[in-house]
């Protein structure tokens, strides 16, 4: 389908494009520990750009459900010799954090974008340091934090209800400075979201869609998938994210946030070709 949003971050949005999770945590849910040397990160984030991801997403804090907090200077440690090297190559990188000095180290080091999981609400010095660096950020709703977020999955109309959370967000964002055609919106799966509120907030991925920003859509080996599927073990659950990861593109989702690069690129390219009209 036809993307309204048409460019952020410099990238082109006619198609889809690809964000690869590169953790560099040792508690990640799905992936923690695998990334945590300095080696193995550079490699795979390496990898991830050779199989096509047009955003590399860097985090050094996991926000899995009951996470505790980082501290900053070992969040800024962990991330910044890879940002560093990944950027030299010429990688576009997505800094995934809530704290304003660690997005302060990140931008310095060579990342593009902020892609704050609190919205920009945790650090109260993140709003006016996003507008002063001018840098393109990815508003998402949560509720509570990750250690929290379980405790405020109270809705009683989710699609309503993140939609107004989310467009306060926006808005606050705006009047800080923060220019309209910097922000992406990301609705949140998974953060203060039980299973069968994932799927609503899913199935409204076209209206959120049509707001004027683009559409970040994160997933990728959730849990409320594998509740689906019945496969308990996240790193078993990359069929279930593609299925999901198509679907939300056929209703306009601009970004997908994935582990498994090479097979949400794959499984797009084929999408794209049987959904393209031949006039001749």
């Amino acid at each position: 389908m036809a993307l309204r949003v048409k460019e952020w971050a410099g990238l082109r949005l006619e198609r889809p494009l690809v964000m690869g999770i590169l953790n560099i945590t040792p508690d990640s849910f799905s992936d923690g520990g695998l990334h945590f040397s300095l080696d193995a990160a550079i490699a795979a984030g390496q990898r991830m750009l050779t199989e096509g991801a047009a955003i590399l997403d860097i985090g050094g804090e996991s926000t899995r459900p009951g996470a505790a907090p980082v501290p900053v200077d070992l969040e800024i440690d962990r991330i910044v010799p890879v940002i560093r090297a990944l950027a030299a190559d010429g990688a576009v990188i997505s800094l995934d954090t809530r704290n304003a000095e660690t997005m302060a180290a990140g931008l310095d080091a060579g990342a593009r974008i902020v892609n704050d999981i609190s919205g920009l609400r945790h650090d109260p010095a993140a709003l006016p340091l996003v507008a002063c660096r001018a840098c393109p950020v990815v508003l998402m709703h949560m509720r509570g934090t990750p250690e929290t977020m379980n405790e405020y999955a109270d809705y009683v109309d989710v699609e309503a209800q993140v939609t107004a959370e989310i467009t306060t967000l926006r808005d606050t964002a705006l009047a800080h400075g923060i220019r309209a055609e910097n922000i992406c919106l990301d609705p949140g799966i998974g953060f203060a979201k039980r299973g069968a509120q994932n799927i609503q907030l899913l199935n409204a991925t076209a209206r959120l869609a049509s707001f004027g920003h683009p559409l970040l859509i994160a997933l990728s080996r959730k849990r409320f998938l594998g509740e689906i599927s019945g496969e308990p073990d996240a790193t078993k659950r990359d069929s279930e994210s593609l299925a999901g990861a198509i679907y939300a593109c056929a209703q306009g989702a601009h970004i997908l946030r994935v582990h498994d690069v090479a097979g949400t690129v794959k499984a797009l390219r084929v999408w794209q070709r049987l959904t393209e009209r031949d006039d001749g």
